[in-house]
């Protein structure tokens, strides 16, 4: 095997597209609680920054689990990686629902997050599966699955939560969720095959740190997680005032809010199987990822102008789209630009950026906000026009690297 060559087992037909339908399964268990967090917090009296940390929690775990489980998927194998931690999603459901404090919670949160941490595993699979040319369209269903498991979601979990009943109210969402994951589990350990064998062939692997200076010090890699940064902090931010801003603005309630999302996630959807791929395919990913930024900046600067709920569910969904075009073409890049024994690895660092800004970006708009209503907005435009920049900047150097194949915007 030479050093060049990634150590994959041969891949079946539909390979990709059978893990993606397994891991929507998993989501709609994860959307299934996401909405319920708040109510089920304050079923232990929390105060509003428990709260926080209830949410915090799941971020911080996913930091620190997506280099760890991507790195060992790089050296055992993508499945049993996806059975473990997916199985470790499970049993956090389960204990969720007999949590006897809020501080009990929170542990078991953090501990789900690190286990849920598995985005760079399942980028991995896709990667060794795909062609290098229709990854970015393979990421981008994966993108689809994860949106509609969070539209699916939120309904299930409404409907079988009783919030008058404190936090036994909340368990039958909590074993449907757990039930779900299970099922995912079953699924991958019957159905999906692994894409890679066990490696014997590398004698030298390096630290862990020295893995992160690497990438970090990469002229693609590098300029790829800054941009999942940069934008991951600006979204996260605007997502986490929106229902607030949308009240003080036009006194919109958890219903209008809900509406809103649904366009958003259904404009995602549309884009993510019927655009991004395509697209990518016939432009390249890197125009593509600057096209996508620049949507994304468009549609936060214009948010600040908007005089009515229309106008802002239609920038809204703009900056679904933008984001939806977007992040399948960072995969794509870094998957084409990384040394394939290390695909995994490095596709966790780049989720682990993506998971510190989903810490720091709902802190820095909660402090912007009181000084200015919206500070969320024009931080996050600001934040994403130089992210533009990196991503023609780091297509430049892809394609003088002979790993993009088009021309240079």
């Amino acid at each position: 095997m030479s050093e060049s060559e990634p150590y994959k087992a041969p891949a079946p037909r539909f390979a990709a597209a059978s893990l993606i339908a397994v891991i929507f399964i998993n989501m709609l268990g994860f959307g299934i609680i996401v909405p319920l967090l708040p109510f089920y917090a304050k079923s232990f009296d929390a105060a509003p920054w428990q709260i926080g940390l209830i949410f915090g929690a799941y971020s911080v775990g996913a930091f620190f689990g997506e280099p760890l489980w991507g790195r060992l998927s790089d050296k055992y194998g993508r499945k049993p990686l996806l059975i473990s931690t997916i199985t470790g999603n499970c049993l956090c459901y389960l204990a969720l629902a007999f949590a006897p404090n809020i501080w009990v919670a929170f542990a078991i949160r953090l501990v789900g997050g690190l286990a849920a941490g598995n985005g760079a595993v399942v980028q991995g699979y896709i990667a060794d599966v795909t062609p290098p040319e229709k990854r970015a369209r393979q990421m981008s269903y994966q993108g689809a699955a994860w949106n509609v498991g969070l539209i699916i979601g939120p309904s299930v979990g409404g409907f079988f939560a009783h919030t008058g009943m404190g936090p036994a109210g909340f368990r039958i969402p909590l074993f449907i969720a757990s039930g779900l994951a299970a099922l995912c589990v079953i699924a991958i350990a019957i159905v999906i095959k692994e894409s890679r064998v066990r490696e014997e062939g590398i004698s030298h692997r390096p630290s862990r740190w020295s893995a992160i200076g690497e990438a970090v010090g990469h002229p693609v890699i590098g300029r790829m997680m800054l941009l999942t940064f940069l934008v991951g902090f600006a979204f996260t931010g605007i997502e986490s005032q929106f229902g607030l801003w949308s009240q003080a603005r036009f006194g919109w309630g958890p219903r209008d809010i809900a509406v809103c999302f649904a366009f958003t996630g259904a404009t995602a959807f549309f884009f993510q199987t019927m655009i991004t791929g395509r697209m990518s395919e016939k432009y390249g990913e890197g125009v593509m990822l600057a096209v996508g930024m620049g949507m994304t900046a468009v549609a936060a600067a214009l948010q600040i102008f908007s005089i009515n709920g229309y106008m802002t569910i239609a920038l809204m969904c703009l900056t679904a789209a933008g984001q939806s075009v977007a992040f399948p073409n960072v995969g794509a890049i870094i998957s084409r630009t990384a040394d394939p024994h290390k695909q995994g690895q490095i596709m966790g660092l780049n989720n682990a950026t993506g998971a510190l800004a989903r810490v720091t970006g709902p802190i820095c708009a909660g402090l912007m906000v009181p000084l200015l209503r919206d500070g969320p907005f024009i931080l996050g435009a600001l934040v994403v026009t130089p992210a533009i920049l990196l991503a023609l900047s780091a297509t430049r150097r892809a394609i003088a690297m002979g790993k993009l194949n088009e021309t240079a915007p």
